[in-house]
């Protein structure tokens, strides 16, 4: 018997049994469109996040409190001093060749305007703060240096609280309020797109020296240093190195801006793989669940292989029907998991970044088959073996 008739006698067999070789093939289906739909996550938040950093500009220095090493470790220390608005200022002060010393605070706050309220976070910033970020204006001007020394009430908004906020209306002039506090609008921006948190135009942004004064802290987050070229890069990492660590030791971190891509990258790949694997498991849950259901056809279709060995069927025909119809299970439960896992990518899009990659989806793909073939193999070899007198005589 040649490979085509092996295949059609494998697709009559399955035929005949059509809900049985549906929930049969469940199992892949659900482990191939996980694999593909998590590691499309973890691909466009990783290229979302990579982007937005490269938007910045290519001379950025970013200072983190803390040993960012040790935390990417899980060993960080809950003692790590945080920064305060004075050492912003010393690095402001003495550093040579940087264009803009900006200390940043991050933090979820609900803004509110008429009977309209939304939970939102604050991206605060000194007077440079848009050599820094990346969002774009669409109306409006910056937070100016008297307001940042004065930690006046202004306030810029993100597409987000723009749009749900004031929708077909101006916001410019506005008052809102901030964790019960009254801001005036005095700008706006335009979408900005997807993130690690979903909707990155959620931002707010304003002074960090109102910020402190809004959220009652001392501390930023961290500050960012823009040099004046490249070329000042590494000495500007080397200069604030030399000017924190008297008071900091080394419970601090800087980065230049290809440092905390290749981190991000390397964090958010393993996230990716991890994913994947655990993805793969459904998989191999869908594999066993192929290897019983070809033990049961054997099981069913003993007399059948009894007449078939006894008009010479080959061990080898036995072997390879059995093999085919459990690679067939797979491969079209495959196929069906990659269509469902690429059509849920497309529509999370609005919620989270995704990317289908290709090699995602031949992972996925040839995984499948390969379940198909490990776990088909002992019963096809179960039912190659199959004495044909005692299979004539199974009832």
């Amino acid at each position: 018997m040649n490979i085509p008739e092996s295949f059609r006698i494998a697709l009559r067999a399955l035929a005949a049994n059509k809900v049985r070789s549906a929930l049969t093939m469940l199992g892949v289906i659900i482990g191939v469109a996980a694999v593909i739909l998590l590691v499309a996550i973890g691909t466009g938040v990783q290229r979302s996040i990579t982007g937005q950093i490269e938007g910045l500009g290519s001379n950025l220095i970013f200072v983190f409190p803390g040993r960012i090493e040790e935390q990417q470790q899980g060993g960080g220390s809950a003692t790590t001093k945080q920064f305060t608005m004075e050492d912003a200022q010393t690095l402001q002060r003495r550093l040579v060749g940087a264009s803009a010393v900006v200390p940043i605070i991050q933090a979820p706050v609900t803004v509110k305007y008429a009977n309209i309220s939304l939970r939102s976070t604050i991206a605060a910033g000194n007077e440079s703060g848009d050599q820094v970020f990346s969002a774009k204006r669409a109306s409006g001007r910056h937070y100016n240096r008297s307001e940042y020394i004065a930690a006046s009430r202004v306030v810029m908004l993100g597409a987000t609280p723009r749009d749900k906020l004031f929708p077909h209306q101006n916001a410019l002039g506005k008052e809102v309020s901030i964790n019960g506090q009254k801001f005036r609008v005095i700008a706006t921006y335009g979408a900005q797109g997807g993130g690690l948190g979903g909707d990155q135009d959620n931002q707010l942004y304003m002074p960090t020296t109102t910020a402190m004064s809004l959220l009652s802290t001392r501390f930023v987050n961290a500050i960012i240093i823009k040099a004046k070229s490249t070329g000042e890069v590494d000495s500007i990492k080397s200069q604030a190195t030399r000017l924190l660590r008297p008071k900091f030791g080394q419970d601090f971190s800087v980065l230049t801006q290809e440092q905390t891509l290749g981190l991000l990258s390397t964090i958010l790949g393993t996230l990716t793989f991890m994913l994947a694997g655990l993805a793969g498991i459904s998989l191999l849950v869908g594999g066993i669940g192929i290897m019983n259901i070809m033990l049961v056809s054997v099981s069913e279709r003993t007399r059948e292989i009894g007449i078939r060995k006894a008009v010479g069927a080959r061990t080898y025909d036995i072997l390879s029907q059995f093999i085919i119809e459990a690679v067939m299970l797979s491969m079209v439960g495959g196929a069906m998991g990659i269509a469902i896992g690429a059509g849920g990518a497309a529509l999370l899009q609005k919620v989270v970044p995704t990317a289908v990659t290709p090699w995602s989806v031949a992972l996925a793909f040839f995984f499948s088959a390969a379940v198909g073939v490990f776990f088909g193999v002992y019963p096809a070899y179960r039912a190659s073996k199959l004495d044909p007198i005692t299979a004539l005589r199974y009832e």
